[in-house]
């Protein structure tokens, strides 16, 4: 049986709706946005028609997508139908920009109600259909890393769907910790050298003295300490793909060499006069602006056209935070494959925190929270206490502003502004990675005064910049 939820103030609107859905169909009834929340939770609605009164209530300042989030976040492909008055049909049409279904007018009429909820069966099979055709692409053992709701990371699947069979060179960009190497591992999983190797390489944690050693391998006697003959990494990768990941760090020298490699497939070992035919695919990551780096002569233009063949911007989480429920749902399910706590949640206030933090470490970061957060979790859900208190400090100002006589008028404007102040300087900082410069720019101040209110609330650049 397949089940609706109207959620609406007015017996004669829910009467209505129940009367069009006569057989095969549960309808059931809420009035508000927290109670139709919390009954999804225990069961699952196929539609939601909603007041587009109440969803406005939910939040302020009409923002639809923030009033559909938490719909969302129990059902992220839940069908949510607006219903509004002739006079609201504008705002009806907002909501549906920003991600609801469709909308209905009032007085419900059976056959446009009809007519509404066939069209989104409709797109619903279509979407469907696609989507199974794309996840046949997919290997199974991939399917958890690309399931994403994000727009952004859609696109990026796309561009990973098309270049993967091929042997071009990719190079992918984004922060530290947006799963840069997770994507590379696919991109090798879906290729036809799925069966060679796949070789990491973090060029940025070996000593530039023995980066060409560790890529290219050496000559006996090549340099003291050279005892014997080393094999390089993308001779060890013969037909494989090799991952160098950081690439921005490697040194002039063996810049040049793997120039030699993508130029003419070939290269000499360190010391050796031999050539050496290379076949490896080349996938490159970074999270510098390479393109930056050339014009500041730090690397070389010539291998900068050749990596960036076809580049794919990773998106960072704070751009994507539709899919952390499904991220926190991995991670559980990984953390309790190898503990016996069996904690298979995260509590809502946790999850509103999660989506409203800039995440400068981006999935990295959110795991490793998670991880510590299990640790230390003593029931089977994972708790705000359990978490670092920084994570709840982005919550609405004023909802922690307590009406008790404690505070004036004028001290609760001065608190507020300070705790504006605060939230401000950290989404900003963490935008621009820690740097000043380009965050004073942008705030309209000089570095000396972001100085001093970084001083006044206690933040330091440190925590924002990215970690190699």
């Amino acid at each position: 049986m397949r089940s609706i939820l109207v959620v609406s103030k007015e017996q004669e609107v829910f009467r209505a709706i129940q009367a069009c859905f006569v057989q095969g169909y549960r309808v059931d009834t809420a009035s508000n946005t927290d109670a139709a929340v919390e009954m999804l939770r225990k069961r699952r609605s196929d539609f939601v028609f909603i007041d587009l009164e109440i969803l406005r209530e939910s939040v302020p300042g009409k923002v639809y997508k923030a009033a559909l989030e938490p719909f969302w976040q129990v059902y992220p492909t839940i069908e949510i139908i607006v219903m509004s008055s002739q006079e609201m049909i504008r705002e009806a049409v907002m909501a549906v920009k920003s991600g609801a279904s469709n909308y209905l007018t009032y007085p419900i009429n059976p056959e446009e109600m009809k007519y509404v909820t066939e069209s989104v069966h409709e797109s619903l099979i279509v979407q469907s259909e696609l989507d199974h055709l794309r996840d046949q692409f997919w290997m199974s053992d991939s399917l958890e890393f690309i399931q994403t709701n994000s727009p952004l990371m859609k696109n990026v699947l796309d561009k990973i769907r098309s270049v993967a069979p091929t042997k071009s060179t990719v190079l992918l960009v984004g922060d530290t910790g947006t799963g840069k190497g997770v994507l590379a591992k696919v991109i090798h999983r879906h290729s036809n050298r799925r069966e060679a190797q796949f070789i990491n390489v973090h060029c940025g944690a070996i000593p530039d003295t023995l980066l060409e050693s560790e890529l290219f391998g050496h000559e006996k006697g090549s340099f003291t300490g050279a005892i014997r003959r080393k094999l390089g990494k993308f001779e060890i990768a013969k037909r494989g793909t090799i991952f160098l990941d950081e690439i921005g760090t490697v040194t002039p020298s063996a810049q040049i060499k793997l120039l030699q490699i993508l130029q003419d497939g070939t290269f000499q070992r360190v010391g050796g006069e031999e050539t050496i035919e290379a076949d490896a695919r080349i996938i490159a990551a970074t999270n510098t602006d390479l393109k930056e780096m050339c014009e500041n002569g730090k690397f070389r233009k010539d291998l900068y056209y050749r990596l960036n063949v076809f580049p794919i911007e990773v998106p960072p989480l704070r751009d994507r935070v539709v899919d952390i429920p499904h991220l926190v749902e991995v991670f559980l399910e990984k953390m309790n494959r190898f503990n016996s706590k069996g904690i298979h949640d995260v509590s809502p206030h946790a999850l509103e925190a999660f989506r409203n933090y800039a995440w400068p470490g981006n999935i990295r970061e959110l795991e490793n929270l998670m991880e510590r957060a299990y640790i230390l979790e003593t029931s089977s859900v994972l708790t705000p206490e359990s978490f670092p208190s920084e994570l709840f400090e982005l919550e609405d100002p004023l909802a922690s502003v307590s009406v008790d006589g404690w505070l004036t008028l004028a001290e609760v404007r001065c608190k507020g502004i300070e705790d504006i102040e605060r939230h401000y300087l950290k989404e900003l900082l963490a935008h621009h990675k820690g740097k000043i410069k380009d965050s004073a720019k942008e705030a309209g101040i000089t570095t000396r005064q972001l100085h001093k209110l970084m001083k006044k609330h206690g933040i330091r650049k440190e925590q924002f910049k990215t970690l190699a």
